[in-house]
């Protein structure tokens, strides 16, 4: 499969882009270049090898939900830098 001028112009009306002549010259090139090596990789036998989602064989960890009392308000304001009355007092940040 081979990428034409036409083919990036098309891509590009696509995408909103404009492109100088040399510039489409360099896209069509890389394009190009880029097909050239996807078709290097399907030459590559896989035959017998399964799919992967991952390279490695890392499992989430994940904890039992179980409920628990959440914390009172007075405990969570203990970690607050600074507190307004129940209320976490953080800087301005809308003029």
């Amino acid at each position: 499969m081979s990428v034409t001028t036409k083919d990036v112009t098309y891509i590009a009306e696509l995408a909103k882009l404009k492109f100088s002549d040399d510039e489409m010259l360099t896209m069509t090139s890389e394009l190009n270049n880029i097909l050239h090596y996807v078709e290097k990789l399907n030459e590559v036998d896989t035959e017998g090898v399964l799919p992967l989602s991952t390279i490695h064989d890392a499992v989430n960890v994940l904890r039992e939900d179980v409920e628990h009392q959440p914390l009172s308000s007075t405990a969570v304001l203990l970690n607050a830098p600074d507190r307004q009355d129940r209320f976490f007092k953080v800087p301005k940040v809308i003029g």
